[in-house]
């Protein structure tokens, strides 16, 4: 497609910041496949991760995708890119994948036993919220703006909303042990998050998820055999949709989405891709609706006004100029990679 340079563009040629440039490829159809991909695969593994722990424990479904996913990239990755990752990666891998797998997905899959998939993927946009406030309460932490201070109230009403009185909206609350799983889930990736913009992950960033999964998936693992999951556990009883859904986890919702989500920070902007983080849920609450008979009651479709509101205040606010490329960039929630 055929770009027109304009005067700001010109300017840009002699040190002036370059506005217009970023947006170039922006809409063309391997950029919007992307997008598409984005938003739906990754609004779909939470019904996946649904039908998954169904006959799978949820650790172990979490653990065994992640695993193969490790296993599988980090050879692939490590022959392509030619980098060695040095002890300190592995140590930053291991960190970030023990807090974004292990507590993050991890979390969301145990939480998906007794919260609805739609439902949980509306009280995973939290971690828009929680990215505020880890990076605030840090060593050098960053003050939130008035904006981005609003954005956290609503986010937090919404949740109150989710687990208020029963049968207010026509339906009952949202079980407060799997909103509890969720938040420290949330909060676990938003840690994770930060911690790996400034923890020394190597410089291909598909090489970190893969060391990073890897990481996670043996903790994971780890921890259904520490909590017996793996005793209650066999491969006969585990159904075909389960299965399916394990599969469509690795391939779809790891592999193909997470690729698709590094190709648009390379070709669009934060302020673009960000907006996975609202149209996840909405993707999320239709399909758990179609395909999980799950209700879309009235307290549902408030609760997401208001957080869905938070989100935008938060990821539409003005930010201090980061001093790494990486700070601008939008995180994937831990329902999704």
């Amino acid at each position: 497609m055929a770009t027109t340079i304009t005067p700001k563009e010109t300017s840009a040629k002699a040190g002036k910041p370059l506005e217009r440039s970023v947006y170039a490829h922006a809409t063309t159809p391997l950029v919007l496949a992307a997008f598409a991909a984005v938003y739906l695969l990754w609004g779909s593994t939470y019904l996946a991760i649904r039908v998954g722990v169904e006959t799978v424990p949820p650790l172990i479904l979490a653990g065994l995708r992640h695993f193969t996913v490790g296993v599988i990239l980090y050879p692939i990755l490590r022959w392509r890119t030619r980098v060695r990752p040095t002890a300190a990666n592995w140590r930053s891998a291991v960190v970030t994948g023990w807090l974004l797998l292990f507590v993050g997905n991890g979390g969301v899959s145990w939480a998906e036993q007794i919260v609805p998939s739609g439902i949980t993927a509306l009280l995973v946009t939290m971690v828009s919220l929680w990215l505020v406030i880890v990076d605030w309460l840090r060593p050098g932490g960053v003050r939130p703006a008035p904006k981005v201070v609003l954005g956290l109230v609503l986010g937090f009403a919404g949740v109150a909303l989710l687990v208020g009185p029963s049968h207010w909206g026509g339906s009952e609350r949202i079980d407060l042990r799997g909103v509890a799983v969720l938040m420290i889930a949330c909060f676990a990736w938003a840690c994770g998050s930060i911690y790996s913009k400034h923890g020394g992950m190597p410089r291909s960033a598909l090489l970190g998820v893969a060391m990073q999964s890897f990481s996670g998936g043996v903790a994971l693992l780890l921890a259904g055999l520490l909590s017996g999951e793996f005793h209650h556990f066999h491969f006969a009883a585990v159904s075909w949709p389960s299965w399916v859904a394990l599969a469509y986890l690795i391939v779809f919702g790891s592999c193909i989405g997470l690729s698709a989500y590094l190709y648009i920070l390379q070709k669009s902007t934060a302020a673009r891709v960000a907006t996975y983080a609202l149209v996840n849920p909405v993707v999320a609450l239709i399909l758990g609706w179609l395909f999980a008979e799950e209700i879309i009651s009235l307290r549902t479709v408030i609760a997401a006004v208001v957080i869905l509101t938070a989100v935008v205040l938060v990821i539409t606010a003005p930010h201090r100029a980061p001093a790494r490329k990486t700070d601008l960039e939008p995180v994937p929630a831990p329902g999704e990679v």
